[in-house]
Formats: structure tokens, C-alpha cells, sequence
């Protein structure tokens, strides 16, 4: 019963890995918007129903292990010792895995998360959903603040300060690591820009970048109210549309302005 079991997980995590890597591909060569569901099952040669077994949406496919950290800066925070503060236990446990390059860090340099790391920075579909569990992740951690006694708008500040710093030094890293600059050197580098950054937390902003000099003259292009002198909402937007249906060819032009359906 046991090699039976061990053989359908086996099975199972193959599959796993099959569709995953036949998605991303896909997904590199001719862009995450432009690859249906149905054509990567068609390309791992298993039915759609199949591929929405292993990954509920299709997200999942590049972006679906990010569910399974959702939960950790909570949890980490909710099991540190006596004593110990929410920023120190997330700085510590973020510096245990740079010390392994866990990927969730951005100091990796695994093939299949370069693909991933390099889809999320040319789809806004997926760097939304990706905010959306950071943004998830510090509600969870709010709530254990909270439920430790802490007033509800610290708990929230502190979270979402807490959270975005870590997520700073991940695209920190992750750049460099794009860039292809060797992982093992930028370890040290990433290990003192993480003390750096909790450091800001542990002590406070302070005078840091007290302004010394006198400031520049006010930008001319704007009003006081912050909004560009001669914007007007959606001009740009419609201007783009005309050059384009203008740039087209004229018997398209005629055809659409003649359209009976435009009536």
C-alpha cells in the first residue's frame, strides 16, 4: 500500500512539474495574455480539466507558490519567544533563508524561478496578483498584533511597514540576480542590506535625510493641488485611439466609418 501510495505522489508531482514547465515556456515565448489554458494542455497532451486539477487558475501556474508563503510572516510572529519584537523575529527568519537562498528571498538562481521573476516584470496581470498576497499576507499579520493586545491602526502600520521592507530587499535582490550578477557574492551584500533595512525599523527615521540645502523651485508643469496644468481626464487616451485608427489603411477607415452597426 505504501509503494502504491509513493508511486501515485510521485506520478503526481511529475505532472506537476510537467505542466508547470510547459506553461512557462509558453508563457516566455509568446507572452503570459497571448497562451490560453487550453493550448498548454493541448501542448502537455492532457485534457484543460486536468491542468485545473494541478492549478485552480491560471496564475497558478507561474505565481501559485506564493499561496503557501502567505501565511509565514504571521506565523512567524505569532510563535517568537518572550521578549522578542515582531521586526526582530521576521529579520532573523528572513536571514535563515538567505542563508539556504530560499527563493522567496530573490537570492536564487533556479532556471524555472528566473522565468517566473522575469514574467511577473513584463505582466501586469501577474505583479497585481502578486501585491495582492503581500497585501494579504500583512492583513494576517495585523491580525495576530492585534489579537495580542496592540491597538488596531499600530498593528496595521507596523505590518505593512514590516512586510514592504522584506519586499524592498527581495526585488533588490531579485534585480541583481537578473542582471546576472553570481549569487554567492551578492549573499553577503543582501545579508547587510537586510540589517540595514530592520535597522530603520528598530530605531526610527529620525533626522535620516533632514533636507540641508534650500529646496527647488516649484515645478511649473504643475498647479498647487498636485495635477498637470492642461490635463485633461481621458484626452490622452482618446488622442492614441484617433492616431491609430487614422494610421490605418483608408479602405479600413471607410469600412468602419460605414459600418451599419455603428448606428
Amino acid at each position: 500500500m505504501e509503494q502504491r501510495s509513493g508511486l501515485r505522489e510521485r506520478k503526481k508531482n511529475a505532472m506537476w512539474g510537467r505542466l508547470k514547465a510547459t506553461a512557462l515556456q509558453m508563457f516566455v515565448e509568446r507572452g503570459y495574455e497571448n497562451v490560453s489554458v487550453a493550448e498548454i494542455a493541448a501542448a502537455a497532451e492532457v485534457s484543460k480539466a486536468t491542468v485545473f486539477n494541478y492549478f485552480p487558475t491560471k496564475e497558478d501556474l507561474v505565481i501559485g507558490g506564493m499561496k503557501h508563503h502567505v501565511e509565514d510572516p504571521a506565523r512567524v510572529v505569532r510563535e517568537r519567544p518572550r521578549g522578542q519584537t515582531p521586526h526582530a523575529a521576521l529579520r532573523d527568519r528572513y536571514l535563515e533563508l538567505l542563508e539556504h537562498r530560499a527563493p522567496q528571498t530573490g537570492l536564487s538562481d533556479n532556471p524555472r524561478f528566473l522565468e517566473v521573476q522575469r514574467l511577473l516584470q513584463t505582466t501586469p496581470a501577474l505583479m497585481v496578483s502578486a501585491m495582492d498576497y503581500r497585501r494579504r499576507s500583512a492583513v494576517l499579520l495585523a491580525e495576530v498584533l492585534i489579537e495580542e493586545g496592540h491597538p488596531r491602526l499600530t498593528s496595521r502600520l507596523v505590518a505593512s511597514q514590516l512586510l514592504h521592507t522584506q519586499h524592498i530587499l527581495v526585488e533588490v535582490n531579485v534585480h541583481h540576480i537578473l542582471e546576472g550578477e553570481p549569487i554567492d557574492e551578492l549573499h553577503q551584500r543582501a545579508v547587510t542590506a537586510a540589517h540595514h533595512a530592520f535597522g530603520l525599523l528598530e530605531h526610527g527615521i529620525g533626522d535620516l535625510m533632514r533636507r540641508d540645502s534650500e529646496p527647488p523651485a516649484p515645478d511649473a508643469a504643475f498647479t498647487p493641488d498636485g495635477c498637470r496644468i492642461g490635463y485633461e481626464p481621458g484626452r490622452a487616451e482618446a488622442e492614441e485611439v484617433l492616431e491609430r485608427f487614422m494610421a490605418g489603411p483608408a479602405d479600413d477607415v471607410l469600412k468602419a466609418l460605414t459600418d451599419p452597426g455603428r448606428r
